[in-house]
């Protein structure tokens, strides 16, 4: 046995545990407030790896356009976005609409924001309170010295916005790719003006011909005609 031990192998199996797993045994052994303090730090281990894979994420952008120019950038995120978008968006295909808004929900809660949903009687309308990632990266000075993410030139990848921050070019690629499997966009979205200063609008429309025919020209595509 180890002489210079720092740890008791109650401690090492604490650790070990998944927190999610060390919450639920505490709620079922009736202490709220350890299940408490454990929901909050899994809130906290999830926040970090999400900041880090977001960073990672713009930071490889950004390195692709400067170097190797923005047909590269467009490329490169094709295939990153082609391979989770398409199954996804062919998921939202066959899902009715209530299933579709649930779906929405669910994506936009994993940045740990609170959402704001509004439905009328053509759509309805999610919205991150505030942005889980673009705007929470505008917000850190990510556009700024000394770091300086690039701003792209308008293109389909943009909206054909001007001055479009990097990291966001993944949403209009994501309608792009949508549109190519499905038909649509599983959902479209509205950006905030100036982009990333707050979050943007997601809507998801009842009735897919009530898609405006401008969500697929922004992106380079057209609108189907359906029969």
């Amino acid at each position: 046995m180890a002489k210079n031990r720092v740890f008791t192998d109650q401690e090492l199996k604490e650790l070990s545990t998944r927190t999610m797993d060390a919450a639920v045994q505490a709620v079922e052994a009736g202490d709220k407030e350890k299940a408490k303090k454990l929901i909050t730090r899994m809130s906290k281990e999830f926040q970090g790896i999400h900041d880090l894979y977001m960073n990672w994420a713009a930071d490889l952008m950004d390195y692709i356009y400067t170097h190797n120019g923005e047909d590269a950038l467009y490329q490169a995120m094709r295939k990153v976005v082609e391979s989770y978008m398409g199954p996804l968006a062919e998921a939202y295909g066959k899902a009715d609409f209530k299933r579709q808004v649930t779906m929405a929900a669910a994506g936009l809660r994993a940045h740990l924001e609170a959402l704001e949903i509004e439905e009328d009687d053509e759509k309805v309308s999610i919205k991150m309170k505030p942005c889980g990632s673009g705007q929470r990266l505008m917000e850190s000075g990510a556009y700024d010295s000394p770091r300086k993410l690039s701003r792209l030139k308008a293109h389909p990848m943009t909206w054909g916005l001007p001055d479009f921050p990097i990291y966001c070019a993944h949403s209009p690629i994501q309608e792009m790719v949508g549109i190519e499997r499905i038909g649509r966009p599983a959902f479209a979205c509205i950006p905030s003006e100036p982009m990333a200063k707050e979050s943007c609008r997601f809507l998801i429309y009842k009735d897919p011909d009530a898609i405006p025919e401008q969500l697929y020209t922004r992106v380079g595509k057209k609108k189907p005609k359906r029969s």
